[in-house]
Formats: C-alpha cells, structure tokens, sequence
C-alpha cells in the first residue's frame, strides 16, 4: 500500500501530495481481518471535515494524512482510557509550495478538525508574515512575537513566508523572532499549533538557521502545482458556484492560456488556484460590459464566458 506518510532518519513525518501511484499486489483477507469499508457513524468530525476536502481539488494524500491524525489521537485517547500509555506528540507543521496551492486553505480546515476532537480549545488561524513578528528596535521583535502566539493559544499560527525571518542575516531582527517561536514551540507545544509556509527551497535553508527549528516540526507536508486539469477543474467549480459556464471556445482558450504559462513561466511565478480565480473574476466583469454594450440579458448570455471575455494576466 502507498505510504503517504515516510519517516526519515531525523524523525520528520515527510509528506508528498499527488504522487505516483505504484502498482501493488495485495493478498485478500478474511472478512474479519479486512479494513472497515466506511468511517463508523460516531466519527462525526471527522465526516464534516472529510465533505469540506471534498470540495478541495487533488491533495489526495493530504486527505489520508489528516485521516491518519484524526485516527492517531483517536486512538490513543482510547489507549487511556484503556490504562495504557498514550503518547501526546506535538502537532507542528511545515507547509512547502508554490503560491496558490492551497496551504491556507488547509491549514483553516486543519482548526476546525482539531478543534472538533478539543485538540485545540478554540480551532482559529490567525494568520501572520514577517511584518507582524519582526520589529523595529532589540527587545520589540520578541514582544511582537509573543503577543502573536498569544492570540494564536487554542488556535492554530500560521506564518506564510516564513523564510524572509532568516534573510536580513546575523543583526536582522527577524533571527530575534525565530528564537522567540523556537522557545514558545517547546513552552507551550499543546496549546497551539504553529504551521510555517513558503517555497521548498527556501524553507530548506530557513530549517538550518536554528538548531532547534527541524526537530520540531514533525509534519512537513509538500504542496505540488496543480496540473492543467486541476486547474481547469478549480476554474469549473468556482463557476458553477457563481452559475456561470465556459462556451466551447473559451475554454479551449483558457486551457490554451494555461498550458502556455505553465511551460514558460518558472513555478515560483505562478499562482495555481489564485491565478485561475483572478482569470474568472476579470473575465466575469469583462462579460457584464459586453451585455451592457449590447443591451442583451437572455439567461443564457447571462451565464455564458465567451472567449473574447476572458482576460488574461501576468503571473505573479
């Protein structure tokens, strides 16, 4: 069977969304031995969470691994009241990828999950960038930095970039706050949840800056691109939501448009599900000007993104 989950030699839970598939050959089991074909009626929370992934496209393995979260403390909370011992691990999260990739989106979804099963008290994000944590003299930084943990206790903290607190080098405040969240990490482990987001590469190197980051941080979960696909399917969803639809024509356009961007422009400058939603938005109010014009509101124009509504950005 896949494992999604792959532990390394440094004890970090390595996670990879949307990876090949390997053809395996299993052994049937007995009925009784046989895994449950469906999550038991009690598991309430975890069904909620399960129709909001739901509407998320891809991340099939993000979608086994918050499952297997869900089960682990499940478990163990079983194993206590079984008398035995039950470990508490700290849930501390890195999130790598490219911009629109769905990260916040997740970690949201992650709260709510975690506040259902009172992991968390009260399941919020708050969310924060190097602006927030990083201050101005010696000592602010710090402050900044607690007061954020502080809103963030029952909830979870999520730093998008995290990487720009390395960047300023040794005298930059930014290495004052890293520190700082290095020590409420261990202080207050299991009164919230800390989950840094940025580009592979950069997080890499931002995980050497202190000794004490890459320990800590159990789950690192990869986000890949969407393919076109994904994309386009992103685009569909968001429209039916809106009730709208793609003529022919432009949608071959638009997958045109995406299968050009996607081979020209570097990862780092595309911005997946965010681009697909800009696209639609400006192409939406593209639309209302072109009926404006000509004095036309049938249902079906109403509804209808032709090719020449839809307007194209540069990535960012």
């Amino acid at each position: 069977m896949d494992q999604p989950i792959r532990l390394k030699n440094n004890g970090q839970i390595s996670i990879v969304l949307n990876s090949q598939k390997r053809k395996t050959y299993t052994k049937e089991l007995p009925e009784s031995q046989a895994p449950p074909k469906a999550i038991p009626a009690e598991h309430t929370a975890l069904k909620e969470i399960e129709e909001e992934l739901g509407a998320l496209v891809g991340m099939e393995e993000m979608k086994k691994m918050i499952k297997e979260i869900y089960a682990w403390i499940y478990v163990n909370k079983k194993r206590e009241e079984a008398g035995l011992k039950a470990g508490k691990q700290a849930l501390h999260m890195m999130f790598k990828g490219n911009p629109g990739t769905g990260k916040t989106t997740v970690a949201r979804l992650i709260g709510k999950l975690f506040q259902k099963m009172n992991v968390l008290s009260k399941g919020h994000l708050i969310e924060a960038e190097r602006a927030d944590l990083v201050g101005e003299y010696i000592g602010h930084t710090a402050q900044k930095t607690r007061d954020l943990v502080k809103k963030a206790i029952g909830g979870i903290l999520f730093i998008d970039e995290a990487y720009s607190l390395g960047r300023g080098g040794e005298k930059d405040f930014g290495k004052e706050a890293i520190d700082t969240l290095v020590k409420h990490m261990e202080d207050r482990q299991h009164e919230f949840i800390l989950i840094l987001a940025g580009y592979s590469r950069e997080m890499n190197h931002f995980l050497t800056l202190n000794p004490g980051l890459h320990s800590r941080f159990p789950l690192v979960i990869d986000f890949p691109d969407y393919s076109i696909e994904q994309l386009m399917e992103i685009g569909q969803r968001m429209l039916k939501e809106r009730e709208y639809t793609l003529s022919h024509e432009s949608e071959k356009k638009l997958r045109e448009h995406l299968h050009f961007v996607k081979t020209n422009l570097s990862p780092n400058s595309f911005s997946n599900g965010r681009y697909i939603r800009n696209i639609l938005e400006k192409s939406i109010r593209a639309q209302a000007m072109r009926l404006l014009m000509q004095n036309s509101y049938d249902k079906h124009d109403l509804m209808t993104l032709r090719s020449n509504d839809l307007v194209f950005e540069e990535a960012d």
